[in-house]
């Protein structure tokens, strides 16, 4: 595909720092689907969209380090959530803006990507999210590192859900198909290995 070279670079965070409950309490970005590690599938989809790569991981380091520029930790021990791991982000990006994915969605194309990143232009002061089947995605957003106070404002007065933070923040959407497969959220052993193709 052919990248938008007008946007603004981006900084993008790919979050592998939880605890991996519906896996056994495996590290969910190490797990293989398809021969790879998931955090491969989603490295290779974004490498060529930022020169600031980053990972959140509150274990195995050493593994995920050559997948990413950055790695970032929880700044709390017992695997606070994925808020946690969006501040760090936050607190390290290089760019302007931090595009955010969970590493369990290993089926998202690059061109969603590229929405994404299209989209949060329209409005770039506002954290954008997506939206399918009448639901947000907020592990799925674009989120303007000049937010980071209003994060941690939020953080300190007991708020761990980054969805209604951002839409706190009057979050815009970007609208998926309902039942878009490049979403399908492969968080258990029985979604791996039923979504056994891989799709670019």
């Amino acid at each position: 595909m052919t990248l938008n070279t007008q946007l603004p670079p981006c900084s993008i965070l790919l979050l592998a720092g939880g605890r991996g409950q519906r896996m056994g309490g495996q590290d969910k970005g190490l797990v293989e689907w398809l021969g790879e590690p998931l955090i491969a599938h989603l490295q290779r989809k974004v490498r060529e969209l930022t020169d600031d790569l980053i990972i959140s991981c509150n274990r195995n380091r050493e593994r995920y380090a050559p997948f990413a520029d950055q790695l970032v930790v929880d700044d709390e021990g017992d695997f606070p959530g994925p808020l946690a791991g969006i501040r760090a982000g936050l607190k390290v990006a290089h760019h302007s803006h931090l595009l955010v994915l969970p590493c369990d969605v290993p089926r998202i194309d690059a061109a969603l990507v590229q929405s994404m990143r299209e989209a949060a232009q329209l409005q770039p002061e506002k954290p954008l999210m997506l939206r399918h089947d009448e639901h947000w995605e907020p592990l799925l957003c674009v989120i303007p590192v000049a937010l980071l106070p209003a994060f941690e404002t939020a953080w300190n007065a007991g708020e761990r859900s980054p969805g209604r933070v951002m839409r706190g923040l009057g979050a815009t959407a970007l609208q998926c198909p309902d039942n878009d497969p490049r979403l399908a959220n492969l968080n258990t052993p029985e979604l791996l290995s039923s979504h056994n193709t891989v799709s670019d």
